[in-house]
């Protein structure tokens, strides 16, 4: 039996990247999902790739109308919903004084209003069951800053912020709320040219790990959350950076002295 055997679950920004990933982890571990996304062909061929456990549903998620469509078809398809995963996000770069109102309203209204929205649309299904599991990916800069992404970071501090105020609201219905938070992983939104890996390890010589995660390491931090192995974990953190936020990493030149006298 899979960890999710006789689950259902919701996943936004699903046609790519971490979401993609995530459905088909929680698809192999015995969950039926559905696969959420603006980005129609693409979510429908990793739906398609998943199997009879997937269906895919073309979702704008800062969209009250289109939230509402989407739970309804996820209940109406496998007749209930135990999971959601608060995935889909976009990211604008720029310096503040070149950020304008409609980057940082377009942020938002995805990163923050999209995870909001989803959390009221499924609250109802699982208060009605007396369990489920919310599980929003915010960002290692949802715990840090970072200059240049200032409408992203402020968006992801939102969804950090909104996973504890959930925590606490939905705690005494059995509904369990964490965040999910990623440093640099192999994503399209990381690395848009494609390269592979190896290419990008000069990027992360700053991480401890040395090197940029992929997709599939934050599905099974996601996958864990939502299983019932975290029964008793709600209102935190887990953060999946290969050690990018425990501190300064220095790197120590090889043939450099170790120790020094004054």
């Amino acid at each position: 039996m899979g960890r999710l055997a006789g689950k259902v679950a919701i996943i936004t920004g699903a046609a790519r990247g971490m979401g993609a990933a995530t459905a088909r982890l929680f698809a192999d571990e015995g969950a039926r999902v559905m696969l959420a996304d603006t980005l129609v062909d693409s979510g429908q061929a990793v739906a398609r790739a998943i199997g009879c456990a997937a269906s895919f549903h073309s979702t704008d998620v800062s969209d009250e109308a289109g939230w509402s469509d989407l739970v309804a078809e996820t209940a109406r398809r496998f007749g209930k919903i135990d999971i959601l995963v608060n995935n889909a996000a976009i990211v604008h770069a720029a310096a503040i004084e070149s950020t304008e109102l409609a980057d940082i309203q377009r942020v938002l209204a995805v990163n923050v209003i999209g995870a909001i929205l989803g959390a009221k649309h499924v609250t109802p299904h699982m208060k009605r069951a007396g369990r489920g599991v919310i599980v929003n990916i915010s960002s290692l800069v949802g715990l840090m800053g970072s200059n240049g992404l200032t409408a992203y970071s402020a968006s992801k501090w939102a969804v950090r912020g909104l996973t504890k105020s959930l925590a606490l609201e939905l705690g005494p219905s059995g509904i369990r709320v964490c965040s999910v938070h990623p440093g640099g992983v192999n994503t399209p939104m990381n690395n848009p040219a494609g390269l592979p890996s190896a290419a990008l390890r000069k990027e992360y010589l700053h991480v401890p790990l040395q090197r940029i995660g992929e997709p599939e390491e934050i599905a099974r931090a996601t996958l864990f959350v939502a299983s019932d192995e975290a029964s008793y974990l709600t209102g935190t953190e887990i953060v999946v950076d290969g050690g990018n936020s425990a501190g300064y990493f220095q790197r120590l030149l090889p043939g450099a002295p170790q120790d020094e006298g004054t």
